[in-house]
């Protein structure tokens, strides 16, 4: 057998492992529009379960500053933001978010799992301790694992549990939690946890990716880190903090040194979107009375965020009802483990300012019809 054929068979029985479990993915072609409607593998549907959650990546004041931005100063930004590719506008869109944050500086980086991927790493490192909430998002389970740092892990939310973990720890203390959780939509005891960090000397690190634009909690943390790919509507990461950490960041965050820089059109489709969500606070109330009135349509507890969890359980019942939800026009995926915890398959519901009332009381309609056998699972 070839190092090809050997490397195809290797492939293939992951597959048919995967298959069995169903815990295949494939990839669907998904033409996203305005209004949350796509075209899905040539189905019309309205999406339920994207992260544009202001509707801003179709917006003209924002698609027209990227286009902009690409006829002026080209499709990429040529390298490494170390090398050529710290173009100008890189230092606006720092600065506004810095402002936004009440921070004394900010890095943006590729991708906001680039910025927990070289973040963290640059924080800690052998004999100091992480302590997460467990149901971090996997870029910061990643980036923890990169550190060599000790990993510890606290229940969900629960500041004791943190604290009992935190007290016993060694070297210097991270701890780390999202603001949003983006499988549940609950929202962090920041301020629980900023007067542990404070009380024990550690430091606080959250992410914003769901909550930024959105939900604005009062955030006690040291470093704050986020992205643009959800309510900005565009695409990149940032990390914002205290101005030395930003320099540190420049020489010690492998994903910052080693990765090209943002092309300029997705940097000024960043500021313009900043812009229109400084303008306009009345897009992040639509976008969380849609939710609140799903929630009172399908008779369920009020929301935090404007991502509603519908907890179903087994793996193929919520592909069941995602597969009849398609159907009859409706996008919304399953989510299954490992992406969640074994026994909690779910669909992820969002929404944002573009959904119309009327779509959202057809949606919920068509919902219960389809999980009329499964109602009792719903939470």
């Amino acid at each position: 057998m070839t190092s090809l054929e050997r490397l195809k068979a290797f492939a293939a029985d992951k597959l048919e492992r995967l298959e069995t479990t169903g815990q295949r993915r494939s990839l669907v072609e998904t033409a996203r529009e305005a209004g949350g409607r796509a075209d899905r593998a040539g189905r019309r549907v309205i999406s339920f379960c994207d992260n544009d959650y202001l509707s801003l990546s179709h917006d003209a004041r924002v698609t027209e500053a990227a286009a902009e931005a690409a006829r002026d100063f080209g499709a990429g930004s040529g390298g490494s933001r170390l090398i050529t590719g710290n173009h100008p506008l890189n230092s606006v869109l720092e600065a506004r978010l810095a402002a936004l944050k009440g921070t004394e500086g900010a890095r943006v980086f590729g991708s906001g799992f680039l910025a927990n991927l070289g973040t963290i790493p640059a924080l800690v490192g052998k004999g100091d301790t992480i302590v997460m909430d467990e149901l971090a998002h996997a870029c910061m389970h990643a980036g923890a694992r990169l550190s060599g740092a000790e990993v510890r892990l606290f229940a969900h939310n629960q500041v004791q549990d943190a604290a009992n973990q935190v007290r016993s720890a060694s070297g210097q203390v991270l701890l780390l939690t999202e603001t949003v959780f983006s499988m549940d939509g609950d929202v962090a005891p920041l301020a629980e946890l900023g007067a542990l960090a404070e009380e024990a000397g550690a430091w606080l690190m959250t992410d914003d990716a769901h909550g930024f634009g959105v939900v604005h909690p009062e955030n006690p943390a040291q470093i704050q880190m986020g992205t643009l790919s959800k309510a900005v509507g565009g695409y990149g990461g940032y990390v914002c903090g205290p101005a030395e950490l930003m320099d540190l960041l420049n020489s010690r965050a492998r994903s910052l040194v080693y990765t090209t820089g943002l092309p300029p059109a997705v940097l000024a489709a960043a500021i313009a979107a900043l812009d229109v969500i400084a303008a306009e606070p009345e897009r992040r109330e639509r976008a969380l009375a849609n939710a609140a009135l799903f929630c009172e349509l399908m008779e369920l507890p009020a929301p935090t965020s404007v991502i509603v969890p519908i907890i179903i359980g087994p793996e193929a019942e919520a592909m069941r009802i995602s597969a009849e939800l398609l159907a009859r026009g409706y996008l919304v995926t399953a989510i299954r483990p490992p992406t969640v915890p074994a026994g909690t398959a779910r669909l992820r519901v969002t929404f944002a300012t573009g959904h119309e009332e009327g779509d959202i009381h057809a949606f919920a309609g068509a919902l219960r019809e389809i999980m009329e056998p499964a109602c009792a699972a719903i939470s």
